[in-house]
């Protein structure tokens, strides 16, 4: 595999740094401020993608930083994994931005300065962990994202926001200091390196000598990338709702929950890898762990009545379906779950700013408060629609082609329990979303209540139409998607 040396990837990271900087130097002009937010989303886009020709060639981008000691370096790599990433992330944070003045401004949100600015910064650190060539830069990154997205959790400066951010805070620091951490230095320890490598980095008589240690080490890093919400490490997630929506969208869809889905698709392909995790016999134990974590939150989304609790424990299940195809260890579960990052992605962020859409223009957060919206806002609860069809994986769907290369991999790795667990599933997503569209659709509206449409401000109406959309366009262009997890799969043992 050709190796070409860029500085592209440390200007991918850094260009919403300097726009952090100018956020704040602009604060008393908002309208400077927010161009400053959008330019830097445009340009972060437009280097990612400049970047995908080379990647789709087999080629890889290479850029060090430092080394700290011998196997231990800050160092960037562009591979299909973290391409895919990273243009997820960089398109729908500008799609992000434009919907964020739109909320803010209409709820004249105080403290939109610090709000930008920490946006700004978390989309820095989510682009360095999707380029992160080795395990020590991935962790760095995943920590900065914990701590300057904790701001954005705590917005609202109220007991309530104090109290979720706490625990947002919390959890996250506390499973990367116990489990996360310890796992990092184990892997040095027993590999001499943590440089990622497809096929997995631990040497063969390490593996047979030390299979309990290694066992122990990967339910480590399982629970200690927190920030996946596998249960029962998951109560930080629903808690961080007390957030403003475009928060609640950036970490469900774009930055933190996706980090951590990220960082176990990395840790089980390029640490472990398949033929470790078969000689340690875990991968069948990390299904099942997976499987409970899609059932039970989906269960408990059926009770929640307000719309952006019931949206977090769907979270919560839709992001096991990743850890659940990786853990299957067959090609197509592989695929169905590195291609789920993307596709779960834009369907999620879409129901999110519906979410914010309709507590901006009705002021109405709860699902039995719903009855009739979609006369008054039929933007946004079509939108809404095509996200919640895209989640229970319903055919012409982006979902669909998920759970198709999932249901194969349970086939694959002759586990039919687990090809049940995602009917079932599919079955409880569409018991918790199929009741709001029909009562947004065709129930009544509540007695007095006008039938005069008024949606939310464009600003908000356009970016969730255009995710709605890139739902849909993703169904018709999955071949895109497959080729990157091919291009993964594919890789050479020596992914250095």
């Amino acid at each position: 595999m050709e190796t070409i040396t860029s500085i592209k990837p440390l200007l991918a990271v850094t260009v919403s740094l300097v726009a952090a900087i100018l956020i704040v130097i602009t604060k008393d002009n908002p309208n400077r401020r927010e161009s400053c937010s959008i330019g830097a989303a445009t340009i972060k886009f437009l280097i990612i993608l400049s970047m995908a020709p080379a990647i789709f060639a087999g080629k890889k981008i290479e850029l060090l930083l430092v080394t700290i000691l011998p196997g231990l370096s800050i160092e960037f790599r562009v591979d299909a994994l973290g391409l895919m990433f990273a243009l997820t992330a960089s398109f729908l944070w500008v799609l992000t931005s434009f919907y964020s003045i739109g909320y803010m401004r209409t709820l004249k949100e105080h403290a939109q300065t610090r709000f930008y600015c920490c946006f700004a910064i978390t989309l820095s650190a989510t682009i360095g962990a999707a380029f992160a060539a080795n395990l020590f830069t991935l962790f760095l990154f995943y920590e900065i994202i914990t701590l300057v997205t904790y701001p954005l959790v705590a917005h609202k400066e109220t007991p309530e926001a104090y109290e979720g951010g706490g625990k947002y805070l919390w959890y996250l620091i506390g499973t990367s200091k116990v489990f996360l951490l310890p796992a990092v230095i184990l892997t040095f320890v027993f590999a001499g390196t943590l440089n990622f490598k497809a096929g997995g980095i631990f040497p063969g008589e390490i593996v047979s000598q030390e299979k309990t240690v290694l066992t122990i080490v990967f339910f480590l890093f399982i629970f200690g990338f927190a920030k996946a919400a596998v249960m029962p490490f998951h109560n930080w997630l629903p808690s961080a709702m007390v957030a403003p929506t475009p928060v609640s969208a950036l970490l469900h869809a774009v930055a933190v929950v996706k980090v951590g889905v990220f960082s176990i698709v990395r840790m089980i392909y390029f640490i472990f890898g398949p033929e470790t995790l078969q000689a340690l016999n875990v991968g069948i134990t990390t299904a099942y762990i997976a499987s409970f974590t899609i059932i039970i939150s989906s269960v408990i989304a059926l009770t929640k009545d307000n719309l952006k609790a019931r949206l977090a424990y769907s979270t919560i299940s839709q992001l096991s379906y990743i850890v659940l195809g990786m853990a299957m260890l067959s090609v197509s579960g592989m695929t169905g779950g590195m291609i789920h990052i993307t596709n779960h992605a834009f369907s999620k962020i879409t129901l999110f700013f519906c979410a914010g859409a309709i507590y901006v223009a009705a002021h109405k957060t709860k699902i039995s408060e719903l009855n009739g919206i979609a006369r008054k806002m039929p933007w946004t609860m079509a939108a809404f629609s095509i996200g919640a069809m895209n989640m229970i994986g319903m055919p012409l769907f982006a979902g669909f082609v998920s759970k198709w290369y999932l249901a194969l991999g349970s086939i694959e790795s002759k586990h039919i329990s687990l090809l049940i667990v995602l009917i079932v599933s599919s079955i409880l997503n569409a018991c918790y979303f199929l009741p709001i569209i029909y009562a947004a659709f065709f129930k009544e509206l509540p007695e007095g209540e006008s039938p005069e449409k008024h949606e939310a401000p464009i600003a908000m109406v356009v970016p969730l139409t255009l995710t709605a959309i890139g739902t849909l366009l993703l169904f018709f262009n999955s071949s895109t998607l497959i080729e990157l997890a091919n291009l993964i799969l594919s890789a050479p043992g020596g992914g250095n």
